[in-house]
């Protein structure tokens, strides 16, 4: 669903020392993450290898050479590998006689001297690339240099910030309710949809463990919005401050640093109306985009708030599904002709702190959904589809489907 950069897209294929390496590659406009995707003999290696760093170290090579050849680079610009490849998807497949795989998972290739295989042989081939296609080639290096100038001035933004003030960490927002426990393994945070729930959630937690954020109202969508304008957003500031996750690590200044993470729970928590599904898919959006790490280790939860209180005199009951409720009436009733009172809650403010906690934040009691990532091409592309600029595949998805929705407006 993204609109490519140039056409068509770069496919680089070549034997050299009894080693294949096979190269698809293309940049997306209006799009700002990195997916590349390695393989050797039809293994993914998720956890990459020198075939990996062959190939980065080939790519950058070539189009700063290509940039300052023909005068698109100025002398004092260097592009570095994360300008190159942002907004680029790649995949990287490798076959070899004798594989050899390191890491905990066995997906990560170790043999050296690939390194140096894949890197002459994609430097050969893009070179050859950028010099057959030079509307291309000058698209890709002016798309990158935004990037390079864009990194500069952030640079220089956040070194002007640290001298204007001695503190180098943020304080927690005033929204957060913090829990009394330290040790991140044992705490949970809510991420709350308005005041209202918030106020109802703060009463009715555990304050040992459990900590509050409540959100103002639906949150920006990464998906259509420039970066700048992403970290300038006040609720996704303080989600980065209350979870105690930053931007940046000794390897990569675009990595996700959760070294200092404060909860090892993080549960959005909606309303179970329309609006809440769609600010909680706006959530999801901002954590597989800017906080993937976090899903891939297992912390992101969605809690599962009741749809109905079923009650008759003292008796109460809850229920999550129309088959439940309608259950439950059906045994209160007895089989007489009586009365049964049933409350549908569209609001978390509808409960009182007691009734939130017994339902949704109790941990012997409530069902949390926990989120997680099958397939990260597929999920990529439901997250463009849906949430991005492009209307037409939306509009179609949503006809093909629609059908299978339960709206209760």
């Amino acid at each position: 669903g993204k609109e490519p950069l140039y056409k068509p897209p770069i496919y680089i294929l070549q034997e050299k020392d009894n080693v294949f390496v096979e190269v698809a590659m293309q940049h997306a406009k209006d799009y700002y993450d990195e997916g590349t995707y390695s393989f050797v003999n039809c293994i993914k290696t998720k956890e990459g290898g020198t075939h990996l760093v062959g190939f980065k170290s080939a790519i950058t090579k070539a189009i700063n050479l290509y940039g300052r050849k023909n005068n698109i680079l100025k002398e004092n610009e260097s592009l570095q590998g994360e300008d190159i490849r942002e907004g680029l998807t790649a995949v990287v497949n490798l076959r070899i006689a004798n594989p050899q795989f390191e890491g905990q998972t066995k997906t990560k290739l170790g043999n050296s001297e690939v390194k140096g295989i894949v890197d002459s042989v994609v430097n050969d081939g893009l070179a050859v690339f950028l010099d057959k296609n030079p509307a291309a080639a000058k698209a890709l290096i002016e798309r990158a240099l935004i990037a390079y100038r864009v990194r500069a001035a952030a640079r220089k933004a956040q070194e002007l910030e640290r001298k204007k003030s001695a503190l180098d960490t943020a304080t927690l927002p005033g929204k957060l309710a913090d829990c009394s426990e330290s040790n991140a393994e044992k705490c949970e945070v809510f991420l709350v949809e308005g005041d209202s729930a918030g106020g109802s959630a703060k009463q009715g937690r555990d304050r040992r463990f459990q900590a509050i954020l409540p959100l103002r109202g639906k949150i920006l969508n990464v998906e259509k919005a420039m970066q700048h304008r992403i970290f300038d957003n006040e609720e996704i500031k303080n989600i980065y401050t209350a979870l105690g996750v930053r931007i940046g690590t000794e390897e990569d200044s675009k990595a996700l640093n959760i070294e200092k993470l404060r909860y090892h729970k993080v549960v959005i928590m909606c309303d179970a109306d329309v609006d809440g599904s769609h600010i909680a898919t706006l959530i999801l959006t901002f954590f597989f985009r800017y906080m993937k790490e976090l899903i891939e280790l297992g912390y992101i939860y969605i809690a599962a708030p009741p749809l109905y209180l079923v009650k008759k005199g003292a008796q109460q009951h809850y229920a999550w599904t129309d088959t439940e409720r309608d259950d439950i009436a059906t045994e209160l009733k007895g089989g007489k002709d009586i009365n049964v009172n049933i409350q549908r809650y569209k609001g978390l403010g509808e409960m009182n702190a007691e009734q939130l906690w017994e339902t949704t934040m109790n941990p012997s009691f409530r069902t949390m959904r926990r989120v997680t990532i099958d397939n990260a091409a597929d999920a990529d592309h439901t997250f463009s589809m849906l949430m991005g600029d492009e209307v037409p595949p939306r509009r179609e998805f949503i006809e093909k489907n629609a059908k299978y929705a339960k709206i209760d407006v």
